[in-house]
C-alpha cells in the first residue's frame, strides 16, 4: 500500500511581526507551532513576506531570532532537515525583494531531493539536502532556489519596490513539485481602486502574476512541473461592485481641506448619518466589524477570475486575511484603512491534483482568534502521493497566451498607474461648498446652516479660517 506525504503549506506576511517583537513574535509562534502539532506534516513550507518588516534596516536583527525560535522549538524536533532562503540584502535595490521561504522535512520522508537551477539538476549529495541550511543575507548565489524582481516597468510611479518571487523545487517520496514564494503589488489609494473593475491596481497584479506563470511555463533549462504559488497576491475585492452593494440608497459628498491634502467620500443616509467613509487610506463603515466577516463580500472575490483555467483554489470558507488590526487587545477586529480582502492565497497549477488526494484537504487560518498582525496567516494540508515524478504539463496553455497579449504588451499600463493618483482626486466634479472645522470650545462666528443642516461659512468670512482653531473643508456632492 502506497503512503502519501502529509504537507503543510503556510503563507504568513509578517512585516509587522518584525516590527514588534515582543508584542507580536511568541504569541506568532505559538499559533503557528500549535498548527504544526496538529497537523504533524511531514513537509512543511512557510512562505513569508515582508522579512524585516517594513522598517527592515532597523528590524532585520530580530529575523535571525525568529528562525532560531522555528528551529528550537520541540515541535520541530523530529524535522531532520531545514532549507531557509531568508532574502535580507536590503541595501541591494536590483535583487531585495524581502521574501523568505523555509522548508522543513521529517525524518520519516524515505527520499527527499532538491533542484539545483544553476545545474538544471538534482543536487548529486543525499546529505546536503538533510542538514540545516540556513542562508540569510544576500542569497543571489544559492543555486537551490530562483528569486526574482518583477520588472521595474511593473511597478507603481516607476520606484522599484520589493515585490517579486523565489521558487524551489522538491521531490518527495518520488513525487516532483515546485513551491513558490509570491508577493504583488498593493493598493495604494482607495479612492483609485473604486473607480472601476478591474482597477489599475488590479491590472498590475495581473501582469506580474502572468510574468511569472509565463517565466516557468517557458522553462525550458529546467521544464515545467506541478506547482504551488502561494504568498500574500495583496488581491482586492472588487471595491467598486463593494461600494455600489454598500451605498444603495445614500448620498455621496466629497470632502478636501483647504491645502486640498485630505480627500474623502462620505456616504450619508437620509437622515444625515455617515454608513461608509472612504479617503485614500480610509475604508471605514459603520458596521466595520461584522459587514465584512458575512458571505455577501465574497462575490465580489474576483481578480482570480482571468485565471481560472490556469490557477486553482481549494474553497475559501475563511474570513478576509487582511487588514487585521496589531492591537493584541483587538485581535479579530479590521482595521478601517482598506476594505478587508483576501489578500494570502494559497494557489496550484491544475496538475497538482493528480498528485494529491483531493478530498484530505484542509485550507484555512492560523491564529482566527490572536493577534498574529495585520495579516493572518493562511494554511493548506495536503496529502502528497507517492512516486509520481513530474506530471504532464502543457507547454504553453492557450489561455495563458491570451493573458500574455492582454497584460505583458500593454506598454500604457504603467503610465496609468503613475498617473492614478492625479485622476482618481479629481475624478468627481460637481457643486461645492466650505464647511468650518472647529473645537467645541472656540467662540462663535458667522456660521450658517443650509438646508441640510451642514455647517457652513460664507466666502466672506472664510478670511477667519487662517487661525489655529479652525480648519476648513471643502464638500462636493458628488
Amino acid at each position: 500500500m502506497e503512503v502519501h506525504t502529509k504537507v503543510l503549506l503556510v503563507t504568513a506576511n509578517v512585516g509587522s511581526l518584525f516590527e514588534d517583537p515582543e508584542g507580536l513574535l511568541q504569541t506568532w509562534l505559538h499559533e503557528f507551532l500549535s498548527k504544526v502539532s496538529d497537523i504533524q506534516p511531514q513537509f512543511l513550507a512557510l512562505h513569508l513576506q515582508e522579512v524585516g518588516g517594513k522598517t527592515y534596516e532597523k528590524s532585520m536583527e530580530h529575523v535571525q531570532e525568529f528562525i532560531r525560535c522555528l528551529c528550537d522549538a520541540s515541535v520541530m524536533a523530529a524535522y531532520f532537515s531545514v532549507q531557509a532562503y531568508m532574502d535580507e540584502d536590503f541595501k541591494s535595490a536590483e535583487h531585495f525583494t524581502a521574501l523568505g521561504s523555509i522548508y522543513f522535512a521529517h525524518e520519516d520522508i524515505v527520499s527527499l531531493k532538491i533542484w539545483n537551477f544553476t545545474t538544471h539538476s538534482w543536487e548529486g549529495k543525499t546529505q546536503e539536502v538533510k542538514d540545516k541550511n540556513i542562508y540569510c543575507g544576500n542569497i543571489e548565489s544559492i543555486a537551490t532556489k530562483e528569486k526574482s524582481k518583477f520588472p521595474q516597468n511593473y511597478f507603481p510611479e516607476c520606484k522599484w519596490s520589493r515585490k517579486g518571487f523565489m521558487r524551489t523545487r522538491w521531490e518527495i517520496n518520488g513525487t516532483v513539485i515546485d513551491l513558490v514564494n509570491i508577493h504583488l503589488f498593493h493598493d495604494a489609494s482607495n479612492l483609485a481602486a473604486c473607480e472601476n473593475f478591474p482597477s489599475v491596481y488590479c491590472k498590475t497584479r495581473r501582469r506580474a502574476l502572468v510574468h511569472t506563470i509565463e517565466r516557468f511555463h517557458s522553462d525550458k533549462e529546467n521544464c515545467s512541473v506541478p506547482y504551488f504559488l502561494f504568498g500574500d497576491f495583496n488581491f482586492r475585492c472588487d471595491t467598486e461592485g463593494v461600494v455600489k452593494e454598500l451605498t444603495k440608497n445614500l448620498n455621496a459628498y466629497r470632502s478636501e481641506n483647504s491645502k486640498n491634502e485630505n480627500n474623502k467620500v462620505h456616504y450619508r443616509n437620509s437622515i444625515g448619518d455617515t454608513v461608509l467613509t472612504i479617503g485614500k487610506k480610509e475604508f471605514s463603515h459603520v458596521d466595520h466589524q461584522l459587514k465584512f466577516k458575512e458571505d455577501w463580500l465574497k462575490k465580489y472575490d474576483r481578480e482570480l477570475e482571468p485565471f481560472k483555467d490556469i490557477l486553482e483554489e481549494f474553497p475559501i470558507h475563511f474570513v478576509p486575511s487582511y487588514p487585521f488590526e496589531e492591537d493584541p487587545q483587538m485581535p479579530t477586529d479590521y482595521m478601517s484603512t482598506r476594505c478587508p480582502a483576501w489578500c494570502d492565497r494559497i494557489l496550484m497549477s491544475p496538475q497538482v491534483k493528480e498528485i494529491i488526494q483531493i478530498d484530505d484537504s484542509k485550507y484555512g487560518m492560523i491564529g482566527e482568534s490572536a493577534c498574529m498582525g495585520d495579516h493572518k496567516p493562511i494554511y493548506l494540508s495536503v496529502r502528497l502521493k507517492p512516486n509520481k515524478g513530474s506530471a504532464d504539463i502543457p507547454n504553453y496553455p492557450e489561455s495563458l497566451k491570451i493573458l500574455e497579449h492582454q497584460t505583458l504588451n500593454d506598454d500604457s499600463l504603467w503610465m496609468e498607474q503613475s498617473n492614478v493618483d492625479a485622476y482618481s482626486s479629481n475624478s468627481l466634479v460637481a457643486k461645492s461648498h466650505y464647511i468650518r472645522m472647529k473645537p467645541v470650545s472656540a467662540s462663535p462666528s458667522k456660521n450658517v446652516q443650509d438646508k441640510n443642516g451642514i455647517l457652513s461659512c460664507k466666502n466672506e468670512d472664510c478670511s477667519s479660517l487662517d487661525n489655529d482653531n479652525t480648519m476648513l473643508l471643502k464638500e462636493t456632492t458628488v
